[in-house]
């Protein structure tokens, strides 16, 4: 199992990582954050608003034995990966990359394999 700590700085060895950051939606709250270029305490707090909006929407339309594998949010340059944990799904990781530099679909699958071995 990886730290925090650990799991930020593998994420930074993603092509393209900009910046990274592991939010407790409960609260808002980055429990650690790696990066620049992005101001990940009010990208955390902001992005817990979308983790909310989308579970609420997904229980108004029933779907209650789904979960959320990923959020993906594609601007001009940038791509913004939202990954809530499946074992404490309160916490997310948040991962901006630069689109230019970066492989989408690698991306997510190390997200992924990050995801599966924070310990927290």
């Amino acid at each position: 199992m990886a730290s925090i700590n650990e799991t930020l700085s593998e994420l930074m060895t993603i092509d393209g990582a900009k910046a990274a950051a592991i939010v407790d939606s409960d609260s808002g709250m980055v429990l650690g954050k790696e990066g620049s270029g992005i101001d990940l305490d009010v990208a955390g707090a902001g992005n817990t608003e979308v983790v909310r909006a989308k579970l609420k929407t997904m229980k108004a339309l029933g779907l209650t034995k789904d979960t959320i594998d990923d959020i993906l949010i594609t601007l001009s340059s940038q791509y913004h990966i939202i990954r809530p944990m499946a074992q404490r799904p309160a916490v997310f990781i948040y991962l901006v990359l630069d689109k230019s530099k970066s492989n989408l679909a690698l991306a997510r699958i190390k997200t992924a394999q990050s995801e599966s071995v924070l310990a927290l």
